[in-house]
């Protein structure tokens, strides 16, 4: 089943335009316009939260903006300046996935069929994507669903930052929405008022023929596009900087023993590419076109740049039996989406020195596989607070040079939090005579400790007097565990006195 993610930019124009000026030219605490011409008026064509606000429109005349908000900061709107930035982004989009497209004047779309799991799953997908524009400071929208039609409704007419659309549910959600949210113009949309429909679910029970008649054939269009009953191609935005090999065959293929035939001319053809710019892959994405113009798309990433036509062979092969060639293949293009600086290096022997076992290709499987962000090691953080003190990194990223301290062990698992326990101890300094745990009672054979371990009063308020006391403890089973009391055991200032179980040894 397809799933298109429409990604909304309710404010492209202006987002785009304070991202481009800086706060220096633009100051964020100033509500901002931008204005055009509407016939012989100049009106307002965009506006920012705090233009909106304080009760200013598209549409607008500009004379009564500025009698409404004194101050307002006004600019000309740029469209194809706006346009030329989409297709910019759309290109910054391809990271989610190999088939993305600009959907002028205020999104993308992306197609991301079996590609979500190399991200988390939909909603974190969706998420992510957000929160990355809200970081680069622009306001956005995402919506998931079985078509671009119903994607693009849901994204801008739900009040949501992420809308995740079960797959098969795209209809009864479709009815509640307006008439707008099937992209049909204004006149039609206001003729339809007249008649009394309403919402969406107004139209679908209704008999085609009356409507064409009256109003032509795109509300009958948009209502197939948007249940999935007509085609919808997205055309992937492409830069030519990417190195690609592309293939057109005279008569449509389909055979998986074909598709991995062509898949390795085009591999080799990459690799010359590659090699030629001095470069190695870190994504690749294989685009099928099928005879009914519809596309497929394999991406498969990789921890470290290469350009080795076997390796990279291997990895898109491994992925045929997910391509659907429909009625056939009509064109074949690999894409290198994501590439780093490699060169060549010679390998020395030695008879004394065991050569480190290269993993990179084990690590590539296992990311196609089960999604990259599931493939990872921890690496130190210089912090005593034992939560904080490792971070997940890739797999494969270069090593820092840091390690953890060896003044005390540690536990191999740490709990995702501390968990409370139940226990008996003499104040202060004493170790448990035995805890509760998850409703198990467990008596304390032999104890080690306390480690007393400060919090970071740099980096907040309320760590400034805080301390825990460590124990390595361990009960009549042989079981060792790693347990703290929250103070240190005189002064409340310091914590609340309760115990709690951080890890388990071995």
């Amino acid at each position: 089943m397809m799933r298109v993610v429409s990604l909304y930019l309710p404010r492209w124009p202006t987002d785009r335009l304070r991202r481009q000026s800086g706060d220096a030219m633009l100051p964020a605490d100033k509500p901002l316009v931008l204005i055009g011409r509407d016939g012989r008026r100049r009106a307002v064509t965009a506006i920012d939260a705090q233009a909106q606000a304080l009760g200013l429109s598209v549409g607008m005349a500009l004379a009564k903006a500025q009698a409404l908000v004194p101050g307002l900061v006004v600019m000309d709107a740029d469209k194809r300046g706006d346009e030329a930035a989409l297709e910019r982004l759309a290109l910054w989009a391809l990271r989610f996935s190999p088939i993305v497209m600009a959907d002028p004047p205020d999104g993308l779309v992306i197609d991301t069929t079996g590609a979500d799991h190399l991200h988390g799953g939909e909603a974190v997908m969706l998420t992510a994507m957000v929160q990355r524009f809200a970081a680069a400071g622009i306001e956005a929208r995402a919506a998931i669903a079985d078509t671009r039609g119903a994607a693009h409704a849901f994204a801008r007419f739900i009040d949501k930052a992420t809308v995740v659309v079960p797959s098969g549910q795209t209809v009864p959600l479709l009815r509640r929405l307006p008439l707008a949210a099937l992209r049909l113009d204004a006149r039609t949309v206001a003729g339809l008022r007249t008649l009394g429909f309403e919402r969406i679910g107004d139209l679908l029970d209704q008999p085609r023929a009356p409507l064409t008649l009256r109003f032509g054939p795109d509300i009958g269009r948009r209502i197939d596009e948007a249940l999935g009953q007509s085609a919808e191609p997205i055309e992937p935005v492409r830069s030519p900087e990417l190195p690609q090999a592309r293939r057109v065959f005279g008569e449509p293929i389909g055979a998986p023993e074909t598709i991995g035939r062509f898949i390795g001319r085009l591999v080799a053809a990459l690799c010359a590419d590659l090699e030629t710019r001095g470069l190695g892959a870190r994504r690749l994405d294989l685009l099928f076109t099928r005879v009914d113009a519809s596309m497929q798309a394999m991406r498969v990433g990789l921890a470290q740049p290469v350009r080795d036509a076997r390796r990279l062979n291997r990895l898109l092969c491994d992925r045929i039996e997910k391509v659907d060639p429909g009625f056939g293949i009509e064109t074949m293009t690999l894409v290198a989406s994501a590439t780093e600086a490699l060169e060549h290096r010679q390998t020395i022997s030695s008879l004394i020195e065991e050569a480190e076992p290269d993993v990179s290709d084990l690590v590539d499987v296992l990311a196609n596989r089960v999604g990259e962000c599931r493939i990872y090691r921890y690496a130190p953080v210089a912090s005593d607070v034992p939560e904080r003190s490792a971070v997940r990194v890739p797999a494969l990223s270069p090593q820092t040079g840091s390690g953890w301290s060896g003044a005390w062990p540690r536990p191999p698992r740490l709990l995702p939090r501390p968990e409370p326990i139940e226990t008996m101890a003499l104040l202060p300094d004493h170790p448990p005579v035995f805890f509760v745990w998850r409703g198990v009672r467990r008596r304390v054979r032999h104890a080690d400790g306390p480690e007393r371990i400060f919090g970071e009063w740099w980096k907040r308020d309320g760590e400034r007097n805080a301390v825990r006391d460590y124990f390595r403890v361990e009960d009549e089973t042989g079981e060792r565990y790693w347990i703290f009391r929250a103070g240190d055991g005189e002064d409340t200032a310091t914590g609340s006195h309760d115990w709690f179980l951080h890890g388990v040894f071995g």
